[in-house]
């Protein structure tokens, strides 16, 4: 877990579970952004599994991650602590800064003729690999599936980052074992073998064989020749982009805003309305709306945002509608610049009468058609959406988000006033993935935060609109990539400046 100035924040990841040892080997990493100037503080909890997924607690750890990475050879070991009476073992932590190098390896490997451990039956071979530190010493990087019953398995392809296998240097050992597995958790060494990054990548125009040499056997008998094959069947590299590689390429960020005009926000003259704007204080629409938008409009060129209200009846016939231009234009609903944006909502909160109900899936819909003209990558919407209270049209909503997720678009929905959210935390799939009628969303596309967590007691609306701003743009590059990943785009070659 990290920590923030209020307390512990939720947990940050978790590793595998390694069954039946005291000593365990853990694969996964946590990638934490160090920051030299922040106090970093990190709790470790110590769980075993115990029955049907039930935990027991078997102690805790509290370090700095400036303790870590200032501590010799960046190793730090620290007793668990936490039950009464109790030694609970010890922990230690190894920090490693990360290279630059984005490259992802896919590779796949296979035996031959390893050595038989099992009394009954073969081996259930599987493999090890572990990253050389520059002190020496070895970090597990990755462990293959168990191929059950042979002594010539054939392992799939498995991907892993360059940085993970050598940490960007190519020239660094890899060291690889293979072990037979055993139920008990008490795997069978079979043998080991060395190798690099730069000696694995010749395999991409050949294959490569290395002998599994297990060092005791090779001591004990003189006729001892190997334990078996391993054979480097193929290896490719790709590079992993990043959100800025692709603004780099020239991708466009383009932003559309909706925001609620249903007469549940009060009327727009009175103080005790959400839409209300003192001389000295914006409302709190103004307020999320100049929030995000002026962050994202950065990364769009022409600085034109659509923008729409829903829920009011408009002039001249005072018909409902759930899409109207806030700047009365419905040929060009766009407006110049965030500014341009907030002069034509307060002028729409003078000519429109504010009604119901509150539909999202009009707006979504309209973005979502102007987002499906364009899907190569060059352009990517994101649909800001101020609302105060529950979805009228909840269904409608799950479809027109379904059918946008495989579309290049994000939706943020920013709750203000005092009602309950529950619908729109369903909407955000962050915990169970967005379903419509038997179809599930082919992406996670929606950030939901309620403003009243982000209103500061202090009085500091720049410090509560930064951490709004922060925690509602969070998913954004995320969701881009995830876009781009799934349709295979890749970013263009930014020009040479």
């Amino acid at each position: 877990s990290k920590s923030d100035p209020g307390g512990w924040r939720s947990r940050f990841g978790r590793t595998e579970v390694i069954d039946n040892t005291l000593n365990p080997d853990f694969v996964r990493k946590f990638v934490l952004d160090y920051y030299f100037e922040e106090k970093q503080n990190l709790r470790f909890d110590g769980l075993t599994v115990v029955f049907l997924g039930a935990q027991d607690f078997l102690g805790q750890a509290f370090v700095a991650l400036g303790e870590v990475i200032g501590s010799q050879r960046g190793r730090l070991e620290r007793p668990l602590t936490g039950v009464p009476g109790k030694r609970c073992g010890t922990i230690l932590l190894l920090a490693e800064e990360l290279s630059n190098c984005r490259d992802i390896v896919t590779m796949q490997l296979c035996a031959n003729k390893l050595d038989k451990k099992d009394f009954f039956g073969k081996s259930d071979p599987f493999l090890v690999f572990y990253r050389s530190n520059e002190d020496g010493t070895f970090t597990i990087c990755h462990k293959t599936e168990v191929v059950k019953n042979t002594l010539n398995p054939v392992w799939q392809p498995f991907t892993i980052p360059v940085r993970a296998l050598c940490n960007g240097d190519y020239d660094r050992t890899v060291k690889i074992d293979v072990y037979d597995w055993d139920r008990d958790g008490s795997h069978d060494f079979i043998g080991e073998f060395a190798t690099s990054y730069r000696e694995l990548s010749r395999a991409q125009s050949q294959f490569t064989v290395y002998e599994v040499l297990n060092p005791r056997k090779k001591c004990k008998k003189k006729k001892y020749v190997n334990s078996g094959t391993v054979t480097l069947l193929s290896f490719s590299v790709e590079s992993e982009f990043t959100f800025v590689d692709y603004i780099r390429g020239g991708t466009q960020l383009n932003f559309t805003v909706a925001i609620d005009f249903t007469a549940s926000n009060g009327l727009p003259s009175q103080p005790t309305s959400l839409h209300y704007a003192s001389p000295y204080q914006l409302s709190a629409y103004a307020l999320a709306l100049k929030a995000v938008g002026e962050i994202i409009q950065d990364y769009d060129s022409d600085k034109l945002f659509p923008a729409y209200g829903f829920g009011a009846k408009v002039p001249p016939d005072g018909k409902i509608s759930h899409q109207f231009p806030l700047n009365n234009n419905v040929e060009n609903p766009s407006c110049a610049g965030i500014e341009g944006v907030l002069e034509s909502y307060l002028q729409s909160l003078r000519t429109v009468q504010l009604y119901g109900p509150t539909n999202f899936a009009p707006v979504i819909n309209q973005v979502a058609g102007t987002a499906a003209q364009v899907t190569d990558g060059s352009q990517y919407h994101v649909l800001l959406i101020i609302t105060d209270g529950v979805i009228s049209d909840m269904l409608q909503t799950k479809e027109a988000i379904v059918t946008a997720s495989s579309l290049p678009m994000s939706i943020i929905i920013v709750g203000v006033g005092p009602a309950e959210f529950e619908a729109m935390e369903e909407l955000d799939g962050d915990e169970v993935r967005l379903s419509s009628r038997g179809r599930y969303a082919e992406r996670d596309i929606v950030q939901f935060v309620p403003f009243r967590d982000y209103v500061d007691d202090s009085g500091n609306q720049v410090l509560s609109m930064a951490r709004l701003a922060k925690d509602v743009l969070a998913e954004i590059p995320e969701q881009l990539l995830s876009y781009m990943k799934t349709r295979d785009i890749k970013p263009h070659q930014a020009d040479p400046e």
